[in-house]
């Protein structure tokens, strides 16, 4: 039987590429990279989700052009689209596997892995996942540890590296919230040891603003996207810290930290400060809804029919760590964090299983 062609089709988060890539490793199949570069308005903005490709900077990106692909592995909102916009040009022939949730179009895509902070309805072409596709490259981290180990073993111990993401609906990281982390760290560690804060993408000015004016003195923080990238420390720190702070918008973070068996505590954000947002989430709590777990008999029966759009609910992620053991609330601990010593399960090879049998 002929091997289907594949594309895998990503966008400019590393995080979500390595999903991909990660499955896409383990497919014995020809692989072609098409990587996507939008247009200004859409670099952090979220596009209208139709199948086309107004969003894409086609000057930029990687050829989109015949002979379409047999396979697409894609993620995220704007890969999305022009992966269902591909699959109209090749009049239904190429099958689309999207990891994570799409945000409309739900049943023209053929499988959707999807990780356990989305809530979608039962289907055929769902395949829900205990956590997200995302695993540390150990190769890399443990040249980090390596590379860094002289300069790491010269700070006060313990080592505590709080990892620092950004806000995203429904949850803000503001001037305000970094505060509640830096009262919260230093409750945890008691004062104690070195604390190495490293900003992320998606960390706004504001919020980096804030940690350079309160940081203390024998603190550390790394700026994404201002300080060097080769001073990025992120896989040192998880090569060689005591233990780890991650606010609880950064699923990547999270998972990459727990698959390595490091003592983790979870700080998370506190609701957008906008009426909507306030009413929209005590609304649905007065009507059953509690975050992190099952969602109520009448939201199911809403996301079935489509009345409602498919859920994100991120304390799923952080209830299933703390069921696990892998992490901890920061909030209820002290340093050192308590720790499993129970393997995070890895379940690529059901994704790849589930591909397979598409294709056939």
């Amino acid at each position: 039987m002929r091997q289907p062609k594949v594309w895998l089709l990503i966008g400019d988060k590393l995080g979500d590429n390595a999903q991909v890539a990660a499955v896409a490793r383990r497919l014995d199949w020809p692989q072609e990279c098409r990587r996507l570069v939008f247009r200004e308005p859409y670099v952090l903005g979220k596009p209208r989700f139709v199948p086309d490709l107004f969003h894409v900077d086609r000057q930029r990106s990687d050829p989109i052009e015949p002979p379409w692909p047999d396979l697409i592995l894609t993620i995220g909102r704007r890969p999305a689209m022009a992966a269902l916009w591909i699959k109209r040009q090749s009049g239904g022939r190429t099958r689309i596997v999207l990891f994570g949730r799409p945000k409309r179009h739900f049943h023209d895509f053929d499988l959707i892995v999807a990780p356990p902070q989305y809530h979608l309805p039962k289907a055929d072409n769902v395949l829900p996942l205990e956590l997200p596709l995302i695993h540390p490259d150990t190769e890399a981290v443990e040249k980090a540890g390596r590379d860094w180990r002289r300069r790491l073993e010269a700070l006060p111990r313990p080592l505590l590296a709080v990892m620092v993401g950004g806000t995203t609906k429904p949850y803000r990281l503001d001037a305000d919230a970094i505060d509640g982390l830096l009262a919260q760290v230093h409750r945890a560690s008691g004062g104690r040891g070195t604390w190495y804060f490293s900003t992320s993408r998606r960390t706004r000015p504001e919020a980096v603003a804030a940690l350079e004016r309160h940081l203390p003195a024998s603190a550390r923080l790394y700026r994404f996207g201002i300080d060097p990238p080769e001073d990025n420390p992120y896989r040192a720190l998880l090569a060689l810290a005591d233990g780890f702070v991650v606010t609880g918008d950064s699923v990547s973070m999270l998972v990459e930290v727990a698959r390595m068996g490091k003592p983790l505590a979870i700080h998370p954000l506190p609701l957008e400060k906008s009426w909507r947002t306030w009413t929209r989430y005590h609304a649905m709590r007065a009507l059953g809804y509690r975050p992190g777990r099952p969602l109520p008999a009448w939201m199911r029966a809403m996301l079935r029919l489509g009345w409602i759009g498919n859920l994100r609910d991120l304390e799923v992620i952080h209830q299933s760590l703390y069921r696990k053991g892998w992490a901890v609330p920061l909030r209820d601990h002290r340093f050192p964090f308590p720790r499993s010593d129970a393997a995070v399960p890895d379940e690529i090879s059901k994704v790849v299983a589930r591909i397979h049998a598409l294709c056939e």
